[in-house]
């Protein structure tokens, strides 16, 4: 008998398909083309792709976003999302699955950003859970894993509360936009701990 803490699927059931996930504080819808202006309404403030090699900074550079991601759906290497607080239906930042390794039953969780009034406000920390659930649950992954830029504190801080375990720092492994080189730092969680990640991430009641 398996003493996995959920059963083990076939990998077939890792699926780029369009799908919806909802929780308390957050909902997760596909992205579209349609989201344009909703997106840069929230993601164009401030500096809030600062840590992105690619950093977005104006209309087209979000309708450039958006098409690779929606590209990248249809050869099945993401699946993409609009990060909506649940609340108020409002379009708050968007999220994706990437780096889809069917065989191996692994997938990374990234390009996450949400719009300044968004942020600390428990859409993002409602969000892990939905994606993570799914991963797990759904799809029966083994492993989920996240990376962030090495400067990015706030990032690597959070993944750490989630629960998500630091595993080591890839050196030199992205070149920015204007020339410099970024050092990535991987985070994971595995099937096993996943339970213990679960409970950290579901809201407590009053």
């Amino acid at each position: 008998m398996s003493d996995r803490p959920y059963p083990v699927h076939d990998f077939n059931r890792i699926d780029t398909a369009p799908i919806t996930l909802t929780g308390t504080a957050a909902r997760l819808e596909p992205l579209g083309v349609e989201h344009l202006d909703a997106l840069c309404a929230v993601g164009l403030e401030g500096d809030i792709f600062r840590w992105y090699p690619t950093p977005v900074r104006s209309r087209d550079e979000m309708a450039a976003w958006i098409g690779f991601a929606l590209a990248e759906q249809q050869a099945g290497r993401m699946l993409p999302f609009v990060t909506i607080e649940q609340a108020t239906g409002r379009i708050a930042g968007s999220t994706r699955y990437l780096a889809i390794d069917k065989a191996n039953r692994h997938v990374e969780i990234g390009y996450t950003w949400l719009g300044k009034g968004f942020q600390r406000s428990g859409v993002n920390r409602d969000a892990k859970l939905l994606m993570l659930r799914h991963a797990f649950e759904v799809w029966g992954c083994v492993r989920v894993e996240f990376k962030t830029d090495s400067n990015n504190v706030q990032s690597r801080t959070a993944l750490v509360g989630i629960g998500a375990v630091e595993e080591g720092t890839f050196r030199n492994h992205v070149v920015r936009a204007d020339g410099s080189l970024r050092h990535s730092v991987y985070f994971s969680v595995t099937d096993r701990e996943w339970p213990d990640v679960k409970e950290r991430l579901t809201p407590r009641g009053p």
